[in-house]
């Protein structure tokens, strides 16, 4: 179940909605905001065999310094909802506990056009 939009228009100060039901035998999946698939502000990507989230950029194709996240709060096979807030600096991950995961607007986007959610995630709704 992946998702692709190519005309977003997320801007400082919006919040996307993300529910959907994760696959029962996924390794992981991941939700990814940018300008495109080359230029990305966040990537989120949980992984079930390592127990971890984590949250990247990648820049002209390149993938940079990742934040590796010990704290998975939900498990294959559930449903859950998560809350992306762009902020100026920063985008902010509401996890489906209250858990907050802030990664740093490392390129100054001040408009994210793109967004993909790739694997094991199969979405309910979408909201901006």
């Amino acid at each position: 179940g992946n998702i692709e939009i190519l005309n977003l228009n997320m801007k400082p100060g919006n919040t996307l909605k993300v529910k959907g039901k994760i696959s029962a035998d996924t390794v992981g999946f991941s939700i990814n905001l940018g300008s495109s698939s080359r230029d990305l502000a966040f990537h989120f990507n949980p992984r079930f065999n390592e127990s971890v989230i984590v949250c990247n950029s990648k820049h002209s194709d390149s993938w940079q310094t990742e934040l590796r996240v010990r704290h998975l709060p939900f498990f294959r096979g559930c449903t859950v909802k998560f809350f992306i807030e762009m902020l100026s600096d920063k985008f902010r991950m509401k996890l489906p506990d209250g858990h907050e995961v802030c990664f740093p607007n490392r390129h100054g986007y001040h408009n994210i056009s793109y967004v993909s959610i790739v694997g094991g995630l199969k979405i309910i709704s979408f909201k901006l």
